[in-house]
């Protein structure tokens, strides 16, 4: 069955929650906010991702006929109701942070602003959406920070949780610095450049290996790469040395060799060595096989000969933190500033900004936030729709590439590691303390009086 990710792609108490809004007439600007309350354990920062497919998501929404009718037969909702339903469009105003933008706890990511019912409606998809693909980003980062100058391809189609995550994936890790991924449709989705070798039942497929590498190579135009740990890893090695000059007389360049098995940096020093004593040393070495950014770290500090990494397990499915503890909450309705007050769950209210400062060389320092028109300078959120329209195209992924990797250039030293450091200060203006104290305050007295009357 195909299936559409419209409307009904949500939580049914949006739904229920919508009704009692339209019977309540409760239309007034609403201004939600995403972010994340705290990093997982194993994190520094973050980085944000995910919008384009949100303003995507917006710019389309719309039920259809055939949702309606379904809704009418499937739920207890008011058929009036249902029929002001299918009028519903998003016509708010997002601000949000660019894909690619370093973050940290507190700190919105995405400003909804839009009457009431919408801002809540689109609420389930949006989290979806930012939540995972944020989670992957921030994870394919930490590879692009210990792994500088490797070739570093996504390689988790297979592991990950469905094709909607393997492609969102795919884009997250291309989107950080990732050159390249297996996932072929993600290469036609999104432009991203395409790799991938052979698996090892083509070489079993064959009774002898280097027949395989052979036959392989005659129907493969263009540099190819070959897997050399289906039996011995260094006999493998040995036939690529005798294949590449024969090979070289009818203009088939060997690119690389994959090790896919056992103690990598062992194997690889061994391969190289082996390729290196035949003059080989322009043929790479790409190594894959249950990797994440802590066995690239470790690589790194043993000086392992290797040239490139297919990751993919690890990293599509944020196996260390494979969720943020991360909100969409109303911060604002009527003009007027909400907060939430649960214990561990409290919230800034009103609609905010973040302010980043930079020393003098461009790392940043801190952040401070803020209401939204209290600031003199720039803010991190900028407008990206109005209206329900996109202001301006989606950037090309390369922009996003670029911009991504100026972000991570700036972090200081000590959020570039896999340890944990010392947090990074986001200062709460005083003007926002100030707000959330008399909101309290206010909630104590209403609290009171209730209980007294």
């Amino acid at each position: 069955m195909k299936i559409d990710y419209g409307p009904l792609l949500t939580d049914r108490y949006q739904l229920t929650m919508l009704q009692a809004y339209w019977q309540h007439e409760m239309h007034g600007t609403a201004v939600f906010e995403f972010f994340v309350r705290k990093l997982p354990p194993e994190r520094n920062f973050l980085v944000a991702a995910g919008l384009e497919m949100v303003l995507e998501f917006l710019e389309e929404f719309a039920f259809s006929e055939e949702e309606i009718d379904w809704l009418a037969q499937a739920e207890h909702f008011r058929s009036d109701f249902l029929q002001w339903l299918k009028s519903v469009r998003f016509t708010g105003d997002v601000n949000a942070m660019p894909e690619g933008t370093v973050f940290f706890p507190n700190e919105p990511i995405l400003q909804v602003i839009a009457p009431l019912p919408e801002a809540q409606l689109v609420e389930t998809r949006l989290i979806n959406l930012l939540n995972f693909q944020t989670a992957v980003a921030s994870k394919a980062a930490r590879s692009i920070l210990v792994a500088p100058g490797k070739l570093l391809v996504e390689f988790g189609l297979r592991r990950a949780h469905g094709a909607d995550a393997a492609l969102t994936a795919a884009r997250a890790c291309y989107l950080v610095g990732f050159q390249g991924t297996s996932n072929v449709l993600a290469g036609r989705l999104f432009g991203i450049p395409l790799y991938g070798t052979m698996a090892h039942s083509f070489i079993q497929a064959h009774d002898d290996e280097a027949e395989a590498f052979e036959n392989f190579a005659d129907a493969n135009s263009g540099d190819i790469v070959l897997l050399i740990d289906t039996y011995d890893t260094e006999a493998a090695a040995e036939k690529v040395t005798h294949l590449a000059a024969a090979w070289k007389e009818r203009g088939i360049k060997i690119k690389g060799v994959r090790i896919d098995s056992g103690d990598l940096g062992n194997e690889a020093q061994k391969v190289r060595t082996i390729l290196d004593k035949a003059q080989l040393r322009d043929i790479t070495i790409f190594a894959s096989g249950n990797l994440d950014e802590y066995v690239l770290r470790d690589l790194a500090e043993t000086q392992a000969p290797i040239d490139g990494f297919g990751i993919g397990t690890k990293l599509d499915t944020s196996s260390d933190a494979p969720y943020l503890n991360c909100a969409y909450k109303l911060q604002e309705y009527a003009g007027r500033p909400r907060r939430k007050h649960s214990e561990g769950k409290a919230t800034w209210p009103g609609r905010k900004q973040v302010h980043r400062l930079v020393d003098d060389f461009g790392r940043m320092t801190n952040d401070i936030l803020d209401f939204h028109d209290r600031a003199s300078v720039a803010g991190l959120l900028v407008p990206v729709m109005r209206n329900g329209k996109r202001l301006v195209p989606a950037p090309p992924l390369a922009d996003v590439r670029q911009y991504a990797s100026d972000q991570l250039a700036h972090l200081p030293d000590r959020l570039r590691t896999l340890d944990r450091s010392d947090p990074y200060a986001v200062t709460i203006s005083p003007s926002l303390q100030e707000c959330a104290r008399a909101l309290d305050a206010q909630n104590v007295r209403n609290l009171t009086t209730k209980t007294t009357v």
